[in-house]
């Protein structure tokens, strides 16, 4: 799987990039996430829950960083198990610069997944991970916004409510959902990679 993408974060590169490297911040931010814990200077272990309608899968991942140029650059190496779910990894390159009063984060991951995430099928896993780039980014913003005092709205008027199911959709049995969930979590870690500094 491969994705890029650029976001406007309402806050200066200095500002975008200290938050990147907060992990409270990341741990806020990031969907499912419940822990992110230095355990050296350039490496972190992550604990996280994705959730698919009624299915719940723990995911436990690795993520290195290099290439580190602050405040404008660094690499991440990523790998993560889901137990009988799967694994994915692989790698992603963030850049910042300054644009305007704010910063322009750019990304490209490149990740694989292996065991029953390898099922899934690629359009439901982009589709996932998609859904929680922008998550994480509205989140992100939302929250330096209100830390820098940049006019993005006020700080928690983000409440996502329950999207209805779209009815062109195909149906999907149970397991499948489980296949999903663990998808979910890789797709997660590749968009946490994607943003942690």
């Amino acid at each position: 799987m491969e994705m890029s993408g650029e976001e406007r974060i309402a806050a200066t590169q200095d500002q975008t990039w200290t938050a990147l490297n907060d992990p409270e911040i990341l741990k806020a931010c990031v969907p499912g996430c419940e822990s992110i814990e230095r355990v050296a200077e350039n490496e972190y272990l992550v604990l996280m829950v994705a959730r698919i309608g009624p299915v719940s899968a723990k995911f436990k991942g690795k993520l290195v960083l290099s290439d580190l140029d602050p405040p404008n650059s660094y690499a991440i190496d990523f790998e993560g198990q889901g137990g009988a779910a799967g694994f994915g990894k692989g790698a992603a390159r963030v850049q910042l610069r300054p644009e305007g009063a704010g910063t322009l984060l750019e990304y490209q991951v490149k990740a694989s997944v292996g065991g029953k995430l390898a099922q899934i099928g690629s359009r439901l896993v982009d589709a996932a991970a998609r859904k929680i780039s922008r998550d994480f980014f509205t989140a992100f913003n939302e929250t330096v916004g209100a830390q820098h005092g940049a006019g993005g709205g006020e700080a928690g008027a983000h409440e996502p409510g329950p999207v209805p199911r779209d009815p062109d959709l195909p149906k999907v049995s149970d397991k499948s959902l489980i296949f999903l969930a663990g998808g979910a979590l890789v797709v997660v870690l590749v968009a946490l990679v994607a943003f942690l500094a």
